[in-house]
């Protein structure tokens, strides 16, 4: 059995991501929201707790990797989800290449000696190589990166703190003394939006839950709450207090290392420097595993290629870890190093993913009320976080109006490979009357090429799948059968019921299904009666006697009484 990440490994690899953001925020709030930045980092903070109960509900009732794409995967429609899954996978693209750039270009700054996208390709290399050893291992320079990087901002403030008693209060002063253009309302919305940029990462536990030990999920969301909560607005205040607001401005890149050397001369600079490297480097990890968790996910439910499924002896799929890095390289060549246009990628799809978790949480509420869940957000709370999110990507595009035309760009692309995956079965066909039509029929080449594609479809749609039915009435059953014919690529559906010892399945059940039959010619159905209990032991004995993979398995929502969790019965999914 894989062994499972405790709080402290579990923590550590999304702690990095959103910890690093201490390193950028606090000065890019102060540059908005001048002596206001602290107030607008507390404000994220509160949004962020409101975020906390949200995960917790979603990921509780639907403890599965995938984060958004999970929470609406069993909420709404496929095309939905892959939606959400795509803007995901954008934003932990556009983290990994732009940390592993920050990183090296702050070593750079220390020794000018290193290359920057020499140095940069090669270290997204080594986090390949990392991950592909596997998540244990990935886990134990996760806390390594985390706990140094925790105990250097602890260092920092303590010796800004010195610095502020020692030398007196007149800097924080005058800087509280300072105009505010365009008045407090306006510093307090672009500085809030700005600083809503500090808490990426908090969505990545939710996309390798699977892979912690059981109860840890909703601690790492915690953990990194208390880390946001504390450092970002003590820094802010701190900077504020010992550096004159133009100085900050100026110094805004390296706003922490400034400090450093201002309070505890050349060792302390040193030493935010490299904590800097270490955890940007940390952030790319985050975006390795998170990816991971996601990708393979997709890759199970027929949105992206199965070959990515492919696992080497440490039981890790390489294959998704290789395209990610071949796909990040590609985009650090192609745009030289310059990664202005990534910030808008990972600004805009990072806020969307955070607001379509949110919209998952109303699903689950709406469509999956009798499921149960270890906690529940309130209806206030979840649309104030929602709107909070709402407005800090508002606030973003009137910023940076050019980020939405680049984030589009990257967008496109993404959406096209997903969507064909998604709806391969319809466009083939189309490929097919494209030939039938505008071909000539006699050519052995096109008649190749169509009996390709005509198996290609046969081979897509023989995939079976299974519907567990508690004795359903029909207007249950039906909507089923639209889920399925709306959703997946399949022409089989096997209808199980399970049955004590002598115990019958009721007549008007087997004349539903066979109405449900003739109104969907389409698809095949097959009625089985099973002898047994349903629970994970049957799943497992059916899924490996028919071949059928669990995820291709479905049952309604279960009510409070239900037995199992449903972790406890694998990858089954929603759907009604």
């Amino acid at each position: 059995m894989k062994k499972k990440l405790n709080q402290l490994a579990a923590t550590a690899i999304c702690g990095n991501d959103i910890s690093s953001s201490c390193l950028y925020v606090s000065a890019l709030a102060i540059v908005y929201a001048g002596q206001y930045a602290w107030i607008s980092l507390l404000i994220v903070s509160i949004i962020l707790y409101l975020f906390r109960k949200i995960y917790g509900e979603v990921v509780g009732a639907l403890p599965l990797n995938g984060g958004a794409y999970n929470a609406l995967l069993n909420t709404t429609k496929k095309s939905t989800a892959s939606f959400a899954a795509s803007l995901t996978i954008l934003s932990y693209m556009a983290t990994a290449v732009i940390s592993a750039s920050e990183a090296v270009k702050y070593a750079h700054s220390l020794w000018s000696s290193v290359p920057v996208l020499i140095t940069t390709i090669l270290l997204l290399f080594i986090f390949m190589g990392l991950v592909i050893k596997g998540i244990g291992e990935s886990s134990k320079v996760a806390v390594v990166i985390f706990l140094f990087h925790l105990s250097s901002l602890v260092i920092l403030c303590f010796f800004s703190i010195y610095f502020l008693f020692y030398n007196g209060f007149e800097i924080l002063t005058e800087n509280f003394k300072a105009p505010v253009e365009g008045g407090i309302m306006k510093a307090l919305f672009f500085g809030f939006a700005a600083a809503m940029l500090g808490i990426s990462g908090f969505e990545s536990s939710a996309n390798y839950v699977e892979e912690q030990q059981k109860g840890v999920f909703p601690k790492t969301l915690k953990n990194m709450w208390i880390i946001v909560t504390v450092f970002n607005p003590l820094l802010a205040f701190l900077a504020l207090s010992i550096i004159p607001l133009a100085t900050i401005e100026t110094n805004e890149e390296t706003l922490l290392s400034f400090m450093g050397n201002l309070t505890g001369g050349n060792w302390l600079f040193y030493l935010v420097s490299i904590d800097a490297v270490l955890v940007l480097s940390g952030a790319v990890l985050t975006s390795y595993i998170g990816v991971g968790g996601l990708v393979e996910r997709m890759a199970l439910d027929r949105i992206l290629p199965n070959i990515l499924l492919k696992k080497n002896k440490k039981g890790s799929s390489y294959l998704i870890f290789i395209a990610f890095f071949l796909l990040s390289v590609s985009i650090l060549v192609i745009t030289e190093g310059d990664l202005e246009a990534l910030a808008g990628v990972y600004t805009i799809a990072f806020l969307g993913v955070m607001i379509l978790f949110g919209i998952g949480n109303m699903l689950l509420k709406i469509n999956r009320s009798k499921l149960p869940r270890p906690e529940s957000t309130g209806w206030i709370a979840l649309i104030v976080a929602i709107l909070g999110i709402i407005i800090a990507l508002i606030g973003n595009v009137i910023l940076n109006p050019e980020y939405l035309t680049i984030f589009l760009r990257y967008l496109f692309p993404t959406i096209l490979v997903v969507g064909f995956m998604l709806y391969r079965t319809p466009i083939l066909k189309g490929v097919l009357l494209f030939l039938d039509y505008l071909t000539p029929s006699n050519k052995s080449i096109f008649k190749t090429t169509k009996r390709k594609i005509n198996v290609a479809i046969r081979k897509i749609n023989a995939q079976e799948f299974v519907f567990f039915t508690k004795r359903d009435d029909v207007a249950t059953l039906n909507k089923v059968l639209q889920y399925i014919t709306d959703n997946e690529e399949t022409r089989k559906l096997k209808i199980v019921t399970l049955l004590k010892e002598n115990q019958k399945t009721p007549s008007n059940l087997k004349k539903d299904i066979e109405v449900l039959d003739r109104a969907y010619p389409d698809i095949v159905i097959e009625f089985i009666e099973e002898e047994g209990k349903f629970g994970p032991e049957k799943i497992k004995e059916l899924s490996k006697r028919w071949n059928i993979p669990v995820n291709f398995m479905f049952i309604g929502s279960p009510g409070d009484k239900f037995p199992y969790k449903l972790q406890e019965l694998g990858e089954v999914r929603l759907i009604i």
